[in-house]
């Protein structure tokens, strides 16, 4: 499946840059495609040196909570969840910890510990898969996860809302928790469906009903909060966490005789050699994506949804935010620079400014995200993986758009 889209991305680009010379007469789109594959080859490396640090870092800690036995014991918090929903999976297994771990950052929103802990998740899922190369179904159904995963407090969003000029730039706050929330349980079911997991087991719904119950009361003290409360609180509670977590286990790893420093310098190398491997899969990625977006395929898309709406005489203000929620599982950076566009075309408190800062802060970057933890462990046939990730991703942006309808109007 991932050949034939990654071959797809390149004809449908070679296909809409040869229209645009032979009937539009617009002979610069093939130096566009030359272009965005010399950039998007920069751009992988650039992320790659990024996460070169963020690797070494985070695996040499993970490896100081490994010996002192924590992730066994963080694991077992789960453990009555994933045996159900990923049944191959042993209790009491390292994977649990780091899974559970990887879900706490990415609910906080600190994504430089969420990316680390993730791929050491995904190879620690590898070591019971019998496959080289096809992805298990827990695999699949961690990847799915990830790429709707639910995020509190999107601060950087409120962030872009208040330089933009917001009258109050936790406007989209609501909004953004709603989409992402059935964005994560669209992927859910996705893969129950799929995988035929028994999401109605009393164990696994007593889970649901909790988290749900938990989500509500968050949001009922957050809703009240200003942008600046927000941002502290956020801030505070992100970095106050992480460098607990950091010390939590620097500490008990000391008190359970662990040799600390020995311990880091190990789970180090081990990330440098597992970002290195990273890069010839991020580079495909990347430069495929790259080079549908500079085609022009997206925009094209975007006229024909205009034409349909406004055929069927629908309201026409979502498809302006569109480019936003179109880019955003291909690309990260080009989604937020789509959303600041709207935002300065339209007006910040505009709808589709509204819209689109809700779709940028309730969506992942499905590829990237793909290339990333499949690539770390050399997974090439994803099976439903992609299709369950953008089934999520279309369950966003549906909702996104309803209930900015719901609470703009």
């Amino acid at each position: 499946m991932l050949n034939g889209i990654w071959l797809s991305f390149f004809i449908a680009a070679f296909a809409a840059s040869l229209w645009q010379w032979l009937v539009g007469g617009d002979s610069e789109g093939f130096a566009r495609l030359v272009q965005s594959l010399f950039d998007m080859a920069k751009v992988s490396v650039d992320i790659i040196l990024v996460l070169l640090g963020t690797m070494t870092l985070w695996l040499g800690f993970l490896s100081i909570a490994e010996k002192a036995g924590l992730i066994r014991l963080l694991g077992r918090v789960l453990d009555p969840l994933f045996s159900r929903l990923m049944p191959e999976v042993p209790r009491g297994h390292p994977a649990m910890g780091l899974i559970s771990m990887n879900f706490a950052a990415n609910i906080l929103g600190l994504d430089n510990a969420a990316t680390p802990i993730g791929i050491k998740a995904m190879h620690s899922l590898q070591s019971l898969n019998p496959s080289s190369e096809t992805a298990s179904n827990a695999q699949i159904l961690f990847l799915v996860l990830n790429t709707s995963s639910l995020t509190l407090l999107p601060v950087t969003i409120f962030m872009y809302r208040a330089q933009q000029g917001a009258t109050d730039p936790t406007l989209v706050f609501l909004p953004i928790l709603l989409a992402t929330s059935a964005s994560s349980l669209a992927g859910l079911l996705a893969v129950a469906v799929m995988q035929r997991l028994k999401l109605w087991h009393p164990v696994v719904l007593a889970y649901l009903v909790a988290a749900a119950l938990a989500l509500g009361l968050l949001i009922t003290t957050l809703a009240g909060m200003s942008a600046q409360a927000l941002a502290a609180a956020s801030t505070l509670v992100g970095n106050l966490t992480l460098f607990s977590i950091v010390m939590m286990f620097l500490v008990v790893g000391a008190l359970r005789g662990v040799k600390v420093y020995d311990a880091f310098i190990e789970g180090a190398k081990e990330g440098l050699s597992f970002t290195i491997t990273l890069l010839p899969y991020l580079i495909a990625m990347l430069v495929a994506v790259g080079v549908l977006r500079a085609s022009g395929v997206l925009d094209a898309g975007l006229s024909g949804i205009r034409w349909l709406v406004e055929g069927i005489g629908w309201d026409t203000r979502f498809v302006d935010a569109l480019p936003t929620a179109f880019v955003k599982p291909l690309s990260g950076s080009g989604s937020r620079a789509m959303m600041i566009e709207t935002m300065n075309t339209f007006g910040v408190d505009s709808f589709p400014g509204l819209l689109a800062a809700t779709f940028q802060g309730s969506t992942e970057t499905t590829f990237y995200v793909l290339a990333v933890y499949f690539g770390a462990v050399g997974i090439t046939r994803i099976r439903h993986g992609l299709g369950c990730a953008l089934v999520a991703d279309i369950a966003g942006i549906t909702t996104a758009i309803l209930v900015c309808y719901w609470f703009f109007g």
